[in-house]
């Protein structure tokens, strides 16, 4: 195991992202298919001696597929067997579960996912909502004149970042009235 170890080992950090190029049009949403997947691994696969292979294994209700590497020394690595039951027991239910069989066995076996659509989507820079209710309540919960301020320096600095120009007035008015009632001028 030593050899295959360290080749796929080689061969993991060439992995390329699994994109999502195809569209489910009835939930139109991007997925990466069973090629994407491939792609996303074969290369750095064959660089460093290895042979995919995806077994399939008998299963009444569905399918079971198993993914193995097999290294040019002879040695072999199961990824294990995953079983996906079949939608309809035709030819087409039972292909479309060895295709989602396929696709996801062999994204589990090489540690690889599909590109993150929510986490770039999330990182991507976007404007700060401004909590207008949170920071009204840190204003009233001060005590005195020193925790107002720096309620009030907190909420001012949120709304300019949200860009929030009403609730910028709105938690003026609201530190003016506090104030007023800490005994401040």
């Amino acid at each position: 195991m030593k050899t295959i170890a360290q080749a796929l080992m080689n061969a993991q950090k060439e992995f390329a992202p699994a994109l999502k190029t195809n569209t489910n049009p009835h939930f139109k949403s991007k997925y990466v298919g069973l090629d994407g997947c491939i792609e996303a691994v074969i290369d750095a696969l064959h660089n460093n001696g290895i042979f995919l292979m995806q077994k399939t294994h008998e299963c009444d209700s569905g399918v079971k597929v198993e993914t193995i590497f097999i290294h040019e020394s002879g040695e072999q690595l199961s990824g294990g067997t995953l079983q996906v039951p079949a939608s309809k027991q035709d030819a087409q239910g039972y292909g479309s579960a060895l295709t989602y069989a396929r696709r996801y066995s062999l994204m589990a076996s090489c540690g690889i996912a599909p590109e993150d659509d929510d986490g770039n989507a999330a990182s991507q820079n976007k404007k700060p909502v401004f909590a207008l209710e949170y920071h009204s309540q840190q204003l009233e919960s001060a005590t005195n004149l020193d925790e107002l301020q720096t309620a009030y320096m907190k909420a001012k600095q949120a709304a300019v970042e949200a860009g929030d120009q009403a609730g910028l007035k709105a938690i003026n008015a609201k530190t003016t009235q506090l104030k007023a009632k800490l005994g401040g001028a």
